[in-house]
């Protein structure tokens, strides 16, 4: 199957799998799966750093399974593998948490059930090596929990498991879809795609793809050109476009290349929408006008990418986030799965739309910033601030956009 026509890792069900060292979380995986696809040894601690692999997993669908390393690693290294662990609840949508049958629930398994139930993760709790010790109840486990036994060395309860799992699986449908409820079907939306030295050779970025996707399936019809053929694009249209939807970087040039009578946004800002909480990163924008010399930001992108010059995030949006508010600002980067929980350092947090991650840690780092009173906003919607058209960007959403007046 080609890239392309897989299911974006950012719209699978991930899993994580927690436990302590030599537990069999990574065989326990092996067994689900029916492949090696994690390493197992006897040796404690073979699992260093959390591994994750997309795949199908029936009855489940498409999945992303997390390998952690155990919540029990000792001295100052295991501290940092134990902390790479906890960090991976912020991407499960499932968690599944391995116990040595042989063993019973110990410490480590009691603290990670409670950060399971905090972050409120449907779980299973599941003992290992039931070929090994009677089938009876757990020493240790919590009054009011279940356990399923299992055998990763035999199977035993493998297929069951895998079962439950489908069982427990959240709504994977978002709250709200890209565009497809603000369009008609055949009406005309176009997308300004620059292709410019950052622009990847021979294909679309993900947000993109997606949104072309959802044009197509609620029957309107897209109309993609760069922003250098714009002007010649509306004028050959046989009707006024719908919407226009642009890369967030030529937000200037397309908003004076667009009629006022035009809705317009950018991929960035749909995506608030679909994978975060628009009116919330709204509120973030504010925080740019009572900004002070030696003010910290993070910026914070979800991928991770080879930098380059001209990078969005590393050159661009400091740029015109100083050109705007005439302060001295330090900015500081995090990428991929390091997003800091406490933020408590930062002024304010400017995210990356999250194409690359699920819902669910999309709309954690959302909160983990509102919890600790840090304003967090959006790539598009610090962009469209800058340049002048915030107002205008957010015309495609009035019921959320009300809340620049609040």
């Amino acid at each position: 199957m080609s890239s392309m026509n897989s299911t974006p890792s950012g719209d699978r069900i991930h899993i994580g799998i927690f436990g302590r060292r030599n537990a069999g979380k990574s065989s326990v995986i092996n067994a689900m799966t029916g492949q090696s696809l994690s390493i197992v040894s006897e040796v404690k601690g073979t699992t260093t750093d959390p591994v994750q692999k997309a795949m199908e997993l029936l009855p489940l669908g498409p999945v992303v399974l997390i390998d952690t390393p155990g919540i029990d690693d000792e001295g100052e290294l295991g501290a940092l593998r134990v902390r790479r662990s906890y960090q991976m609840l912020n991407k499960s949508d499932l968690a599944l948490l391995i116990i040595d049958g042989t063993q019973g629930f110990l410490p480590p398994d009691r603290e990670m059930l409670t950060r399971i139930h905090e972050k409120k993760i449907p779980y299973l709790i599941v003992a290992n090596k039931c070929d090994e010790t009677p089938k009876a109840n757990v020493e240790g486990l919590p009054q009011g929990e279940e356990v399923l036994w299992v055998s990763a060395k035999t199977g035993e309860n493998i297929r069951e498991l895998k079962d439950r799992l489908a069982a427990l699986a959240p709504d994977s449908q978002p709250e709200f879809p890209i565009i497809a409820d603000k369009i008609n079907p055949m009406d005309f939306v176009v997308l300004v795609v620059p292709i410019d030295k950052a622009a990847p050779k021979g294909r679309l970025i993900l947000p993109q793809q997606q949104t072309i996707r959802d044009i197509l399936d609620r029957g309107a019809i897209p109309v993609v050109c760069r922003d250098t053929e714009l002007s010649y694009t509306l004028k050959g249209l046989s009707q006024k476009p719908a919407l226009v939807i642009t890369d967030s970087q030529a937000f200037r040039k397309v908003s004076a290349t667009v009629p006022q009578d035009i809705l317009l946004t950018s991929f960035s800002i749909l995506f608030s929408r679909h994978k975060g909480d628009l009116a919330e990163q709204i509120r973030g924008v504010r925080a740019l006008d009572s900004l002070q010399d030696g003010d910290k930001i993070l910026i914070s992108e979800g991928c991770t990418h080879h930098r380059q010059c001209g990078d969005i995030g590393t050159e661009k949006l400091p740029k015109w986030i100083r050109q705007y508010t005439g302060k001295e600002v330090v900015f500081a980067y995090s990428s991929g799965t390091e997003f800091p929980e406490d933020l408590s350092q930062f002024r304010m947090v400017v995210h990356c739309g999250g194409c690359m991650l699920s819902e669910r840690e999309m709309k954690f780092r959302i909160r983990c910033a509102a919890d600790q009173g840090i304003p967090i906003a959006n790539y598009g919607l610090i962009i469209a601030q800058t340049q002048g058209i915030l107002r205008r960007s957010l015309q495609v959403f009035p019921e959320i956009a009300a809340v620049l007046e609040g």
